[in-house]
This record gives structure tokens, C-alpha cells and sequence, in this order.
């Protein structure tokens, strides 16, 4: 007997940058999320200097917002090496935070990792010449790598799965088009498009690039979002956040890390 499908409403937002003085900007924010959305997908950049007590503050102003919480950490979020230590934090709140990994929610497969730099197409560096350089272009392999395994983790639990991919990093040029061309570098790569293209997706939510663009697709036609705070705030909506519904077969339980 085939299962009946449910409709799951996805709120996705990145680059929110909370600082220790924004107590109490957040709550009306997160409570407009929670009156229309099933799932939250946070997409790196929580905080703003790496700092735990930023991340803790975070965590108080989403007490109103009774959901599942999804998400991946950002390079803000690795500025003092804390990086550990507020995803302890974020986990503690029972966010399930994806570095390589997935987890399951309402029949909705979440693939996360936080990618990394090294631009895109003909103009991708490569892994030639200087030691620095070399371990610059790698990182950006191994995060695509990551995604590879978190994707391929979901296509073995269920093949028939919707699957979501979460990144702080774009994979693509067309979402960071509005930011200054020589930093494209430092935005995004290609290499995290690759393991998109073999594993299907639905779609594909990221940060970061805050001048970017809202919108756009992956060769074969996936929509990827950036959904980073400034770029949607510029789409003119009261409170800016990225809604997708999904029709899913939802799951009896809440969901698990996939390791």
C-alpha cells in the first residue's frame, strides 16, 4: 500500500550574524517562522565573531520556535577556533548540525556540509604550485567529498527520498553575481557542484555571499537558494526568510544524524 504524502513546509535562512546585543531582536523573527513552517534550515554564520555565548544567545532567542532545527556552520562561526564548542552549543538545542552529514525530517533527506572557496568553471583554481595552495584547493575537494558521502547515506536510507542540500558556501556562480568579481574565489566553488550533479537533489540552500543573487540553477536544472539574511531582506518581505514546500512521506520519527 503506497503511503500517503504530506506537505512539509521548509523555512531556510543563513548569515543572521547574532552578537551578544541582539537580545531580544530575534524573537518576533523566529515566531513569524514558527507560524508557517514545519522544518528551519539555518545555513552557516550564526554567529558573528565565533563566539559560544553568541551562539547560546541564538539558541534563547528560538525558544518560541517549537520545530525541527537543521543547519551547517559558516566561516563566521570558525573565526575563534570555537567552532566545536558552539556546535556543542547549537546540539545541546537539539539542532541537527551537518558537517558531512545527513539526517531524515518528516520524510525530508537534509545532506549538509559548510563547504569552502576556490571559485568556479574554467577559472576554478587547481591543485598546482605552492604548498598553501595546494591545501587551499584540497579543502574544497574534501568538503565535496563530504557532501558526496552525506548525499549518498540518504540515497542508501530511502532512494525514493526528497533530498536537501545544505552549505554556507555557494556551488555555483550565478547565486554570488551582485558581489565584486575578485572575491569570487572566496565565495564558493564548483567542486562542491560536482557530487550534485551525480546525486540527485531537489534543491540546494546556501549563504554567504550577501550581495549575491536569490536565485538560480545548476546545470541540470536544481534550484539553489541564497538564502543569507541581506539577500533576502532585499526581496522586499516583512520578515526575510526562504519558504519551499515539499510533498514528502513523513517519517514516524524526528529524525537522526546520519554518520
Amino acid at each position: 500500500m503506497e503511503k500517503e504524502k504530506k506537505t512539509i513546509k521548509i523555512a531556510a535562512i543563513g548569515d543572521l550574524h547574532v552578537r551578544e546585543t541582539d537580545r531580544g531582536k530575534w524573537k518576533d523573527f523566529f515566531a513569524a517562522i514558527n507560524k508557517v513552517a514545519d522544518i528551519l534550515v539555518v545555513a552557516g554564520d550564526i554567529t558573528d565573531t565565533g563566539d559560544e555565548d553568541e551562539a547560546a544567545l541564538f539558541v534563547e532567542e528560538l525558544k518560541g520556535c517549537n520545530m525541527p532545527l537543521v543547519g551547517v556552520l559558516g566561516n563566521h562561526d570558525y573565526e575563534k577556533g570555537r567552532h566545536k564548542t558552539i556546535k556543542a552549543v547549537l546540539q545541546e538545542a537539539n539542532m541537527h548540525v551537518l558537517d558531512g552529514e545527513s539526517t531524515i525530517i518528516s520524510g525530508v533527506g537534509f545532506a549538509g556540509i559548510k563547504g569552502f572557496g576556490g571559485g568556479f568553471g574554467a577559472r576554478m583554481l587547481s591543485r598546482f604550485g605552492e604548498d598553501m595552495m595546494k591545501s587551499f584547493v584540497q579543502e574544497a575537494v574534501d568538503e565535496g567529498l563530504k557532501l558526496e558521502r552525506a548525499l549518498s547515506r540518504l540515497g542508501q536510507h530511502r532512494d525514493e527520498i526528497s533530498k536537501i542540500a545544505v552549505m554556507h558556501y555557494a556551488p555555483i556562480p550565478e547565486t554570488v553575481e551582485g558581489e565584486p568579481l575578485e572575491i569570487y574565489p572566496f565565495l564558493g566553488s564548483s567542486r562542491l557542484l560536482e557530487p550534485l550533479q551525480r546525486t540527485k537533489v531537489m534543491a540546494v540552500f546556501h549563504g554567504h555571499a550577501h550581495m549575491g543573487k536569490y536565485e538560480g540553477e545548476t546545470p541540470d536544472g536544481t534550484k539553489v537558494w541564497n538564502v543569507s539574511l541581506p539577500v533576502l531582506a532585499r526581496q522586499g518581505m516583512q520578515y526575510p526568510f526562504h519558504l519551499m514546500e515539499v510533498e514528502a512521506v513523513e517519517e514516524e520519527t524526528a529524525g537522526a544524524v546520519i554518520k
